[in-house]
Formats: structure tokens, C-alpha cells, sequence
């Protein structure tokens, strides 16, 4: 599900008429309408979904138009795994990543800003054969097994 600030979460940004927590106030600016719940739950901002479930109460979240409600899908773990979530194994392997792509200099600038830009499991699953490929298999071995264990 993605949401979106309302006009009065606009006006609570400004004039901070609405009381929200530091880290509730720092996620509630991640609601761009292009990223999902999951992917702010996943930005390690420390919220919780009851946070959020608050600022939709609160009027100053609401769900984008044409945005499904979440699926059962979307919650259930990768198949055949060890029962993490796609939400945790981002979690997991998005450090890994930067830290990977990072440490390449500048043969790796714009594969670090593509993991950068990674909104969630799938784009990072979608990258790791080139991250792979730059750093070696034994170097992407830790990011294989946090993308796929």
C-alpha cells in the first residue's frame, strides 16, 4: 500500500500543528507517493506500523489514489526460505550492499547509487548479479546469503 501526505499533513510539516514524534515526523517525509509502507518500515527509521496506522489517523497520511490495500503476498516470506520477509532480507542486504558497492571507489559510483536507489527486495535482488560481478562471488557471498537464506 502506498500513502500520501493530505493537504492538512502539509500544513502539519510547515507549522507542526500536529504532534508527531522525531521519528514519526522523519518517515512521514518518506510518504512521496512512490514508496510502499514496507519500503519506509524497511528505511530504519525506527517506526512501527502502529506509527503509521497514527498519522492515517491523525489526517495527515491517506492511501494514494489507484494504491492496492496490502496483499497476502506482499507479507508472506520468499519461498523456500528461512522465513524472513522480503521487508527483513532488504534489511539485511541493503548494508551489505552499500557497503560492497562502496568500497569499489570510483569503478563503482554508479552501481552505489543504483543500490542507493533500490526501493525494496526485488530492485536489490535485481542487482546483485552486477554487484556480483564487480566485487567477485567470495566478497558477494554475504549479500547472496541475506538475499536468499
Amino acid at each position: 500500500m502506498i500513502l500520501v501526505k493530505t493537504e492538512a499533513g502539509h500544513q502539519a510539516l510547515k507549522d507542526r500543528s500536529v504532534p508527531l514524534s522525531p521519528r514519526q515526523r522523519s518517515a512521514f517525509i518518506l510518504f512521496d507517493g512512490k514508496r510502499s509502507v514496507d519500503d519506509v518500515l524497511a528505511a530504519g527509521m525506527g517506526i512501527v506500523r502502529e506509527d503509521i496506522d497514527q498519522m492515517v489517523a491523525l489526517g495527515v497520511l491517506e492511501q494514494a489514489a489507484g494504491s492496492a490495500a496490502p496483499s497476502a503476498e506482499s507479507a508472506a516470506p520468499v519461498q523456500g526460505s528461512s522465513g524472513r520477509s522480503k521487508q527483513q532480507r532488504y534489511k539485511d542486504a541493503y548494508p551489505i550492499a552499500t557497503q560492497l558497492t562502496g568500497g569499489l571507489g570510483l569503478k563503482g559510483f554508479r552501481l552505489n547509487l543504483q543500490v542507493e536507489a533500490a526501493a525494496g527486495y526485488d530492485d536489490l535482488l535485481a542487482l546483485a548479479p552486477k554487484i556480483r560481478a564487480a566485487v567477485g562471488a567470495e566478497k558477494a557471498a554475504a549479500l547472496d546469503k541475506a538475499l536468499n537464506d
